[in-house]
């Protein structure tokens, strides 16, 4: 290997750099991501894309999926072939180690990056909850959702068949436990029994305390906030009553669509970097995700 190489490689992509970014998919993540590639000094969006365009002609550096969940394995694999670098919000937690797997070799074979589950959970809680295993590394750790709007719930909600329109707020229940409350509208034809039925044996909803309240308008029930609270509690070394504490209240598709541009800059530099491969958010650097030049990022956070 050649290491001069290697660090000239390595500064290059930390000077101010203009990466070429689009979107795919176009709905409250896609908006969101639209805002933040404006705030963006390093990016230019190049193109916005709706789930049944072609992806044939895109030319890009970096491609934000902003899909639903379930269409990310149909649509990376496209844009990966073209040595184009992605960065997704898929928040199906069992999967997502699977689902870097299926990406990795097509990172390589095409000499690109993909960030996998880039949001605010999985994604930036993913990386607060490592860190503070890494202080604490013997202890009890609760992830604790709401109240708010979870994107992905109310997205497999409106998938139900039968499902007009549709609403699911997470409710925490303490110690990382959680109840849903979905409100649905319903499309003519469907019996609400069925339509819940079906709701409630979805993957989604089915592993956690679950109510389905049917509504007239569900538009008039509509919010965005969320938030978080992640406790740890342990020992470090033999010294125990270790106390963490991580909260926030965040707009959550205007917070996922933010960190996906900041992934959306780690995927670029690690390309030129030549790290090719399939990444979940645990195994980025944090220098990666930050506009401007290593000098200055070490003299402004170490």
């Amino acid at each position: 290997m050649d290491i001069s190489k290697k660090n000239c490689n390595f500064a290059v992509v930390f000077r101010n750099t203009t990466m070429k970014v689009i979107i795919l998919g176009h709905g409250n993540i896609g908006r969101a991501a639209e805002q933040a590639l404006k705030m963006a000094p390093d990016m230019e969006l190049v193109g916005v894309y709706h789930h049944n365009d072609s992806l044939a002609d895109v030319v890009a550096d970096v491609a934000l999926v902003c899909t639903p969940t379930r269409e990310v394995p149909d649509y990376v694999p496209q844009l990966l072939k073209r040595g184009i670098c992605t960065v997704d919000s898929f928040d199906i937690h069992q999967q997502i180690y699977n689902l870097k797997q299926q990406f990795d070799p097509l990172c390589h074979s095409a000499k690109a990056v993909s960030i996998v589950s880039a949001g605010w959970d999985p994604g930036s809680d993913s990386m607060v909850r490592a860190l503070m295993t890494a202080l604490v590394p013997e202890g009890n750790m609760f992830t604790n959702f709401g109240p708010g709007r979870s994107m992905g719930h109310t997205v497999a909600a409106k998938a139900i068949p039968g499902v007009k329109d549709a609403l699911s707020m997470t409710l925490p229940a303490g110690k990382g436990k959680h109840n849903r409350h979905v409100y649905i509208e319903i499309e003519e034809g469907y019996s609400f029994e069925q339509v819940k039925a079906a709701l409630l044996n979805d993957d989604y909803f089915a592993h956690d305390y679950t109510e389905v309240e049917l509504v007239s308008s569900v538009e008039a029930l509509q919010t965005t906030d969320h938030g978080v609270h992640i406790e740890r509690n342990g020992c470090c070394g033999n010294k125990d009553n270790q106390q963490l504490d991580f909260s926030m209240r965040i707009n959550n598709p205007a917070l996922t669509a933010q960190f996906m541009v900041s992934c959306a800059r780690a995927a670029y530099r690690m390309k030129h970097q030549q790290r090719y491969g399939a990444y979940t958010t645990i195994e980025l650097a944090p220098a990666d995700l930050l506009p401007g030049t290593l000098e200055q990022l070490v003299k402004t956070f170490v």
